[in-house]
C-alpha cells in the first residue's frame, strides 16, 4: 500500500475527496495526487498526518496502527470525531463512560 492509498483510505473514512483534503489543508489542486508516483515531501506529509491525526510513519507504511496517543485529561490536545472537535462536555462524558459511570 502506497502513501496515496493510505491517504485515500483516510479521506474515504471521513467522506472526503482528495481535492477536499487539499483545500482544507491549503495545498494546491492535485498536489496529493502526485503521491501516486513519487514520495511525498516532508512538509505535505506532516500536514496530512496532522489533519487525519495519524503518524507520518503510518502514511509511509512503517507503522500499521497509524494512531497517536493522548490522554483525555490533556487540555492542550484537541480530540476530534469525524473531523469535528469534541467539546469539554463530550470529553467528560467519555471519561465517565470509560470509568463505568453513567
Amino acid at each position: 500500500m502506497t502513501p496515496f492509498d493510505r491517504l485515500k483510505k483516510l479521506a474515504d473514512k471521513q467522506g472526503l475527496s482528495i481535492n477536499d483534503v487539499e483545500a482544507k489543508i491549503g495545498l494546491g489542486k492535485n498536489t496529493l495526487y502526485s503521491w501516486k508516483r513519487k514520495v511525498p515531501s516532508g512538509t505535505n506529509l506532516t500536514k496530512v498526518a496532522d489533519f487525519f491525526d495519524v503518524s507520518t510513519d503510518y502514511l509511509l507504511g512503517r507503522d500499521h496502527q497509524g494512531t497517536r496517543t493522548a490522554d483525555l485529561t490533556d487540555d492542550d490536545v484537541i480530540f476530534t470525531y469525524q473531523g469535528k472537535p469534541l467539546s469539554k462536555e463530550d470529553k467528560e462524558l467519555i471519561k465517565r463512560l470509560m470509568n463505568g459511570k453513567d
